[in-house]
């Protein structure tokens, strides 16, 4: 489904040749068809990196990214956005916060198609957002008339994932979606997160600090360091794993210690 071969990224930092990081180190990664797949590391490991290669928000100094078959390396991020659905940390970005619920859903719905004459929201659209929004339990069907930016954080998150996922994206890229929120409205973002993904089948890529997340949520487990895959496991090996476990492994693979902003959220 997705295949990552020899992807490499280096980043001159400061505008110095002499100051470089070595963010994505000729990494591979083959994920199939339906994996759910959670990434974990350390800040600076290339998590967020490797995601944004893959929308095209960044490109690759070399390799290729195989999407059903066809190399999406020389696709600009716009056009990938028509099958690469993706939510940010920031419950900010996914939606314009001085346009209604309503509006925003129906911009998400139209992604990727040429604007004509008949853009118009109809009320049978309107009842489709509302069916969309029903089942995440948070009477967010009520409210397609709110301007986002009256939401809080959790409510407008969930719709943002509601909207990254309503056009079945081939593959969907959660960059630490929970991560700005609190304890509780995350676990319920994640709740309707696993929904979402389980029912429509979604392969997706999750990045989180969330080591308990990480191991409870999805099939397949990846832990990255210095731009590279250090532990790759999936299924039953996966769901026996323990936060203990994943430090341990985590030290035995870089000789080094997950620093406390990930092991406090275990």
């Amino acid at each position: 489904m997705l295949n990552i071969i020899n992807l490499d990224k280096t980043f001159v930092l400061d505008g110095q040749e002499s100051n470089k990081k070595h963010a994505i180190n000729h990494l591979d990664l083959t994920i199939d068809e339906g994996d759910f797949i959670s990434i974990i590391g350390s800040n600076g490991s290339g998590k967020s990196t490797l995601l944004n290669l893959i929308a095209g928000s960044i490109e690759p100094d070399e390799g290729s990214i195989i999407l059903d078959g066809q190399n999406i390396v020389p696709y600009k991020n716009h056009y990938r956005s028509r099958f690469i659905g993706r939510v940010f940390q920031d419950p900010m970005i996914g939606t314009i916060g001085d346009m209604m619920v309503e509006e925003n859903m129906f911009l998400a719905n139209r992604r990727g198609q040429k604007a004509t004459l008949s853009w118009g929201l109809k009320k049978k659209q309107k009842t489709y957002f509302e069916n969309l929004l029903a089942p995440l339990g948070l009477g967010l069907e009520t409210r397609l008339g709110e301007r986002m930016k009256n939401l809080s954080g959790g409510q407008r998150q969930s719709i943002t994932l509601t909207m990254a996922t309503m056009n079945s994206p081939r593959l969907l890229l959660l960059d630490e979606h929970t991560a700005a929120l609190d304890p509780e409205t995350a676990k319920i973002v994640m709740r309707i997160t696993n929904d979402i993904v389980r029912q429509a089948n979604l392969t997706t890529i999750m990045v989180t600090h969330n080591m308990r997340d990480a191991i409870r949520y999805g099939n397949r487990l990846i832990m990255m360091a210095d731009g590279k895959i250090i532990f790759d496991c999936r299924d039953e090996e996966k769901n026996k794993l323990t936060v203990e476990e994943l430090i341990k492994k985590f030290s035995e693979k870089t000789g080094d210690v997950l620093p406390d902003t990930v092991i406090l959220n275990k």
